[in-house]
């Protein structure tokens, strides 16, 4: 027997979406206007910053990203023609290619950081209470790998 989620599980949805969607549109926005950068291509060079040396496969940066192989593609792509990224070969793995920050996106991802903090904490941690942020934490964490069947 199929259980349909109650009403306010379904406002609790709905808000979700709706709120998600406002504050990523709204980031993009101001990432786009002060570094030229959308926030895809903000958090894919930050993927790359955080890694040891600058490059990650590229299977492992769309999973990271959470985009599909082929939309990671075409926008590592982008990146690349903004002299951002380069393209290598795994040397541990032939068959696989890294995506590699170079020096210019380095420096880019250093200047875009500051806008994408502020953003987030003016545009949703500002926005809530200290127990509201503690409470997404703990549902983020239990939401976080495959659900109980």
């Amino acid at each position: 027997m199929q259980v349909m989620p109650d009403e306010d599980q379904m406002e609790a949805w709905h808000g979700f979406l709706r709120t998600h969607a406002a504050l990523v549109r709204e980031l993009d926005i101001e990432m786009q206007e002060e570094h030229g950068l959308s926030l895809t291509q903000y958090e894919v060079l930050l993927l790359l910053a955080r890694s040891d040396d600058g490059s990650v496969r590229m299977s492992d940066l769309a999973d990271g990203a959470l985009l599909s192989l082929s939309g990671l593609s075409r926008l590592v792509d982008r990146l690349v023609a903004m002299g951002l990224v380069e393209r290598a070969q795994c040397p541990s793995d032939r068959r696989s290619s890294l995506a590699c920050l170079t020096t210019a996106g380095r420096k880019r991802f250093r200047e875009a950081r500051p806008t994408h903090h502020e953003g987030v904490r003016r545009l949703f941690a500002d926005r809530l209470p200290d127990d509201a942020i503690a409470a997404l934490n703990a549902a983020w964490a239990a939401l976080d790998g495959p659900p109980a069947r």
